[in-house]
């Protein structure tokens, strides 16, 4: 391959590693046959996958690897246990040329309930669903064993292999064996436990294995604190350990389930112009394949439009003969032999939501990689968003914010920062002296630098801001409002963003009455917010530190005429403090700095001692 080839490939999946999400999941590498020759899993997508392609690594086999690889996709998961077991379906699906290979091709273990008159519950690798019901698999097996080991202590299901009927009970055919004797079994086979509370008990084990396990947790903490109680530390150390282990096994498998087989999953997520579909297929269980597809939107089409033009197409690239489909709403068309399904709860719900999250997941990858190419893009797409959350007038092409800084009332200073297109333009910030306010009074102080602000603006027929943001809460906003509307008679929307108990913003308030806008403060555009908010208080800091550091480094010498700062470093190298400089002869500042300026320095003080 040509070196500029070369560095257009790298290039090009660099751009597609710079988009991944922070999110744990699987991704796959192909080759230029678009073959996968690579499946991982990651608990951050984003930080595993660009390790790959750091200028230090210096594995061979890595460098190999990377030198393949001519594109990457990827399936986002919501926990690392299910990216693990992602990549172990995929690998046995593709069987890629540099992944390890499975030296028994075992798959992960699972639990099984039997569909026996007395079912056994044990760990298995071989699913046959006409024996019982299968749990998991499970990616940890401490995890799985701990589980099996709280249902034996709790449930005491049998172990045993025979096959008890209700007649060999009443026919006294069995005997009890030594697991009734040392407590581990009821000895439902002798009648010394009811078929009705044996069925009650498998039930219960069931809960706990489909993750219902919030009563179960409930009844060992409280074991566990009685037990700490009464100093039997080494017993409720157990149960801890016991405890984390179900605490962890909780969060269920997402990409995994024994109830789901050979089954279609599409969502569509879709703005003005396109439409994204992503297409899950499951099979035996597992997620074997995640694709998302771009559609553009020639005319008015509604999403079931092109959610059914999607489904048609897909199952006809990828070969699917599934008889039934997942879909997140109904669809007004019927399809020969295959059941649509608009889940509500369960594990095709779960599974729904896998899909929708892939595909929004897609949509952003691609909104970012636009907004790359065209940064303008994503400066109107957050404006319109503050526009829509605000519900302004205008677009807020033009934002302004404000915030105080003082220690005690001194050095009272203000700043304000501007934003245009969402970027700062630095040459438009001003700082402000506080000249009216004596004392720590923010308020006043605002009132001060607003009135100054947009006196002059509007005397000097400048642009006003299409939103004022003010570092503060519901007092700040009103003493803004009383100013630029009461006083000013401007209509500038005025906005606030609100601090916490430790200090955090976590309010963004917007109105008259001020009312919270409903925004997660996770979210892109509070990010973008705050972000201004910080960019004041950084610009008023640095102002009044300033301000505070040429009061502490101001002395006498600064105030006689005709003594530059050459002068004054010759006198501090000599005599080292401003105390010696005033107490010294005339002929000792003349051998330092010569006879005019030791007169002007030697005046100066005795004026001074004179008054």
């Amino acid at each position: 391959m040509k070196k500029e080839e070369n560095d257009k490939r790298i290039a090009y999946l660099k751009g597609i590693v710079s988009r991944l999400p922070d999110k744990p999941g699987s991704y796959q590498f192909y080759d230029e046959n678009k073959v996968i020759i690579y499946v991982g899993k990651a608990k951050s997508l984003k930080s595993r996958v660009s390790s790959y392609f750091h200028s230090e690594v210096d594995r061979y086999k890595t460098k190999v690897l990377v030198s393949k690889i001519h594109d990457i996709s990827y399936t986002v998961v919501n926990t690392e246990e299910d990216a693990l077991l992602l990549e172990n379906n995929l690998i046995k699906k593709y069987n890629p040329k540099y992944n390890v290979l499975l030296k028994d091709g075992k798959t992960y273990p699972s639990i099984c309930i039997t569909n026996e008159m007395f079912p056994r519950i044990f760990k298995t690798r071989t699913i046959d669903k006409k024996y019982g019901t299968f749990y998991g698999p499970y990616s940890h097996s401490g995890t799985m064993n701990a589980i099996i080991e709280l249902i034996k202590k709790l449930y005491h299901p049998r172990t045993c292999r025979f096959p008890i009927t209700k007649d060999g009970i009443e026919q006294g055919k069995y005997k009890a064996c030594l697991e009734y004797h040392i407590k581990n079994c009821g000895a439902p086979c002798i009648g010394k436990q009811s078929f009705e509370s044996y069925l009650k008990n498998i039930a219960q084990a069931k809960e706990i294995l489909k993750g219902n396990t919030r009563t179960v947790l409930k009844d060992m903490r409280e074991e566990m604190e009685r037990l700490s109680q009464e100093l039997r530390f080494e017993e409720a150390e157990e149960i801890k350990r016991k405890y984390i282990l179900i605490s962890n096994f909780v969060s269920k498998s997402e990409v995994v389930s024994h109830t789901i087989d050979n089954v279609d999953v599409f969502s569509i997520t879709s703005d003005g112009q396109t439409a994204f579909i992503n297409y899950i297929h499951v099979s035996n269980g597992s997620i074997n394949q995640s694709f998302t597809f771009e559609y553009k939107k020639k005319l008015d089409e509604t999403d079931e439009e092109l959610l059914l033009l999607g489904i048609i197409e897909m199952r006809e690239r990828f070969k699917s003969d599934s008889k039934e489909i997942i879909v997140p709403f109904g669809i007004n068309t019927s399809l020969d032999g295959i059941t649509i399904t608009v889940p509500l709860r369960g594990d095709k719900k779960t599974l729904l939501d896998l899909s929708v999250m892939n595909g929004r997941q897609y949509r952003f990858d691609r909104l970012k990689q636009a907004e790359k190419l065209n940064p303008e893009q994503k400066a109107v797409r957050l404006m319109k968003e503050i526009q829509e959350s605000l519900k302004l007038p205008e677009m807020p092409c033009h934002i302004e914010c404000f915030d105080n800084s003082n220690i005690s009332g001194t050095d009272a200073v203000a700043a304000c920062v501007v934003f245009k297109m969402l970027k700062p333009s630095k040459k438009d910030y001003r700082k402000y002296n506080i000249k009216t306010v004596a004392g720590p009074d923010d308020y006043a102080s605002m009132k001060e630098v607003v009135r100054r602000r947009y006196t002059r603006l509007t005397e000097e027929c400048l642009p006003l801001p299409d939103l004022i943001i003010t570092d503060g809460g519901k007092g700040q906003m009103e003493v803004v409002r009383e100013v630029v509307e009461d006083e000013l008679h401007l209509s500038i929307p005025i906005a606030g963003l609100a601090k916490d108990d430790r200090h955090r913003t976590n309010e963004l308030l917007y109105g008259f009455p001020p009312m919270v806008v409903g925004m997660k403060t996770s979210s892109e555009l509070f990010r973008l917010l705050t972000h201004i908010q910080d960019e004041v208080h950084r610009f008023a800091i640095t102002f009044h530190r300033d301000k505070r550091s040429k009061h502490a480094l101001h002395s006498e010498l600064d105030d006689i005429k005709g003594i530059g700062p050459k002068t004054k470093t010759q006198l501090m190298a000599k005599l080292k403090t401003v105390k010696r400089i005033k107490e010294s002869d005339l002929h000792t500042l003349s051998e330092i700095v010569g006879p005019s300026k030791a007169d002007i320095i030697h005046k100066h003080f005795n004026e001074k001692r004179e008054k």
